[in-house]
């Protein structure tokens, strides 16, 4: 077992009669041997006078009798501390270490997009807050971030990743927004919102980007389930593009802009031919999103003629479409 720890350490050196210092981080670690190792993490570099000085008064230390904030000076205990430094504390550096170090750096960008997007005013609508200790919109807004910076299963979340991120300090939460069993709940709660959720992103994106939807793309792919999936009823056999035809499977529709940027999708019986598809999308674009002169991308074994026919049409949308190359 490998014991670790970090401190801030302080190196003097004498230049031309005056004293410089230099700072850095160490990493200290203490191997199954016994033995102890150290080598550097970061290096500061030198804090001169006027540095120090404009840290001395950004810097705030919480007062936890007096729940509040104050501002302090902070200086080495081999420095004299100055007559016009009021308030000021000595720092032992060589007693200084560093515990729980987590990345907050990804965490922040994860909820600054979440609130850019205003994904919190949105669920806070839709997930109304009951008896909750935790309310569902923190729930789930952990649950992707998470998926943004390090997917993985709610157990992991709950396990592990909650404890090794900044998602704390940022939402203002602890251990109770993470609980297994909250965090599986969320899920089952948004599936009914999702045709709300996918008309204000389009419409955030809209409007931060100033984009439109003339171009889309249509695809479909399947995802193929070991077993007997008696509890999905979607699950079955039919065409598989994963050359796996022993295993039942679902089919996977999705409309996308250019950019990559998610429209509409759809998940369908695993035995759902191509054809079938293509219609029912053709109405819930135009519904969402309104009816235009829009270009169409596909496969072109998507369409049948009776389909192509009609978004002729309608509005004299165009339409193009390619073909795979056959696989050797």
């Amino acid at each position: 077992m490998l014991l670790m720890s970090m401190f801030l350490r302080s190196h003097r050196r004498m230049k031309d009669g005056k004293e410089h210092r230099y700072y850095s981080i160490e990493e200290s670690r203490r191997l199954q041997s016994g033995r102890v190792v150290q080598r550097r993490v970061l290096y500061l570099g030198e804090i001169n006078d006027s540095q120090q000085a404009a840290w001395r008064k950004t810097l705030e230390v919480f007062d936890e009798q007096r729940q509040d904030y104050t501002t302090l000076s902070l200086f080495p205990e081999d420095r004299p501390v100055p007559a016009e430094a009021v308030d000021s504390v000595e720092v032992k550096l060589n007693e200084m270490k560093l515990r729980r170090a987590r990345p907050y750096g990804n965490c922040w960008l994860g909820c600054e997009l979440w609130r850019r997007l205003e994904l919190d005013r949105f669920w806070e609508e839709k997930l109304e807050r009951g008896r909750e200790e935790v309310s569902w919109a923190q729930v789930l807004q952990l649950l992707v971030v998470n998926r943004l910076i390090d997917a993985g299963s709610e157990f992991r979340v709950h396990r592990q990743w909650f404890e090794q991120s900044a998602m704390d300090v940022l939402m203002g939460v602890d251990l109770a927004v993470a609980e297994k069993d909250r965090l599986y709940r969320c899920l089952d709660r948004i599936l009914k919102h999702k045709r709300d959720l996918f008309v204000h992103l389009q419409q955030r994106w809209k409007n931060l980007f100033e984009v439109s939807f003339d171009v889309l793309l249509y695809d479909l792919t399947s995802t193929y389930v070991e077993g007997e999936a008696e509890q999905n009823p979607k699950a079955k056999r039919g065409y598989s593009r994963d050359g796996r035809p022993d295993c039942k499977q679902v089919i996977v529709a999705l409309v996308i802009t250019p950019e990559g940027f998610p429209l509409a999708y759809a998940v369908m019986d695993g035995n759902t031919s191509d054809k079938t598809t293509l219609r029912g999308f053709l109405g819930r674009i135009e519904e969402l999103y309104g009816k235009a002169q829009r270009v169409w991308l596909m496969d072109r074994g998507i369409p049948t003629e009776a389909v192509l026919q009609e978004m002729r049409q309608a509005n004299g949308r165009c339409f193009i479409w390619w073909a795979r190359p056959k696989r050797e």
